[in-house]
């Protein structure tokens, strides 16, 4: 039934031409190249996309087939012109002109042939691409320099040149029906667990979309669910020996085209807590930042709703803390003034992003006189809630994960809420409500607040401490490896 729905390739080559024309809309678009030629005398026809083909290699080929001889392909033709005359490494065959259509779409030329009910596809393609630079968000004082970029066969083999095990595999899937977006499901085979590998591609092959503009953020949001949930299913990454280590472990990262962010699949809370400048120093230098890192993160979370309940609350106070209240609360109630300046930091970082570099400096010039000394003086903030906020900002940017930074930062909005209106019973009873849905939370089955809940001792330790890398022996239970020993 289905082969009845396929437009099939048909010996008479006009009628595949006039379809391909009709598909790819040649003629319409620019960029859409049909090349009739004839090589042996036998009529043939290239499609391909202006951009993506390897010009040099299609002249080289056109080289080989304009020396046929027509006595060159009186028998198997199709074999000889795949196996014999079409000198190149990446060369298949197809009888279905809607997969030729998308085929030509994503980079190959195809060519047709009069006579034959099959296509020849000549994945001679090159995509516009920049180089693995080191990725802004995840830099280290020593390490590597390379980063994923936007084009997948890049990623792949970035993936490959640190993780050399026969059992790496890469399968390939396409997902949205309209944009066809290339996509590669990465795992060592003799690790990865089966199961987790199944769920991830079945969770892939269900998206139903018709295209994926905003890529990995898009598959994201398909695979994760929870979708009012600010807390990250998966950890993003642009660092070929982070998604290696990964790998290693027994987790799938997916890779997807055109987006220099790698997926890490499952991922717990404390994933997104760990950098690779940890792994960088001595394990004791390594366990020192790590509990910086950690005490800046939840610093920005908790330290702004506790002192504006005990600003509030003068009397849970102990009367020599009693500096840690406010001196002068200034004409703007206490509250407001936290809106306004997380809104204003807010701004200033959305501002940021859309400067120019050239006038970055400006801005900082800018954001430090008004928002901090001007705001002071006419009494729209005071200096402790400037203080405060400055505080769990560095905590915030001090958080490796943006997307955690973020789900952070509308946490310690939602505590500032809780507390305003209902004090200490709200600063608890948010706390609480935060916990309990960390606690609820799975990625792919696993537990988001492992090894803490439920409670593992040995990787509990490797989480809060950077152990030396010869004692880290054993990889994560909670991912049931096939492998548990390193």
């Amino acid at each position: 039934m289905e082969q009845s729905k396929k437009h099939l390739v048909q010996a008479n080559i006009e009628e595949n031409v006039k379809y391909l024309r009709e598909a790819l809309g040649v003629g319409k678009s620019f960029d859409v190249i049909q090349l009739d030629v004839e090589y042996a005398e036998k009529k043939m026809a290239m499609f391909l996309i202006d951009g993506f083909a390897k010009d040099d290699l299609l002249h080289l080929i056109m080289k080989f087939l304009a020396k046929l001889k027509p006595e060159d392909l009186q028998s198997d033709t199709l074999k000889k012109l795949v196996h014999t005359y079409i000198p190149y490494v990446e060369v298949e065959t197809s009888d279905d002109l809607d997969a030729i259509a998308d085929k030509v779409l994503a980079g190959p030329t195809v060519l047709l042939v009069d006579g034959l009910t099959k296509a020849i596809i000549i994945d001679a393609r090159t995509y516009p691409v920049r180089g693995p630079e080191e990725p802004d968000t995840e830099r280290v004082v020593r390490g590597s320099r390379d980063g994923y970029v936007e084009t997948i066969v890049f990623n792949t083999a970035l993936t490959r040149r640190r993780v050399r095990d026969r059992t790496l595999r890469m399968e390939y899937m396409q997902v949205g029906r309209r944009s066809k977006t290339d996509i590669v499901v990465c795992y060592i085979e003799d690790i990865a667990e089966p199961e987790i590998v199944k769920n991830i591609k079945d969770s892939l092959s269900k998206i139903d979309t018709d295209g994926l503009p905003m890529a990995d953020k898009t598959i994201e949001e398909f695979i994760s669910g929870r979708h009012w949930n600010p807390f990250p299913n998966v950890r993003y990454t642009e660092r070929p020996d982070t998604a290696a280590a990964h790998l290693y472990e027994g987790h799938v990262c997916i890779i997807i085209d055109g987006s220099p962010s790698v997926l890490i699949t499952p991922t717990t809370y404390w994933h997104h807590m760990q950098h690779a400048e940890e792994y960088r120093n001595k394990p004791l230098v390594g366990a020192y930042l790590r509990m910086v890192r950690y005490a800046a993160v939840w610093a920005s979370v908790f330290l702004l709703p506790l002192w504006y309940l005990l600003a509030s609350n003068p009397e849970l106070l102990p009367e020599r803390y009693s500096y840690i209240g406010i001196n002068d609360p200034g004409e703007v109630p206490l509250f407001l003034q936290f809106v306004i300046i997380e809104f204003g930091i807010d701004a200033l970082r959305m501002a940021a992003i859309h400067t120019p570099t050239s006038l970055a400096t400006a801005l900082g010039l800018i954001a430090a006189l008004m928002i901090g000394q001007v705001a002071v003086e006419v009494g729209l903030l005071t200096n402790e809630v400037i203080l405060y906020l400055s505080i769990s900002a560095i905590g915030t940017f001090a958080t490796p994960s943006y997307e955690m930074s973020l789900a952070n930062r509308l946490v310690r909005i939602f505590l500032l809420i809780t507390t305003a209106l209902f004090h200490t019973f709200g600063f608890v009873v948010g706390i609480l409500l935060i916990l309990l849905l960390l606690i609820r939370m799975k990625s792919f089955g696993i537990p988001y607040l492992w090894p803490f809940i439920p409670f593992n001792f040995r990787a509990f330790r490797d989480v809060l401490l950077r152990s030396p890398m010869p004692l880290k022996n054993r990889r994560p239970t909670v991912l049931h490896p096939k492998d548990p020993d390193r």
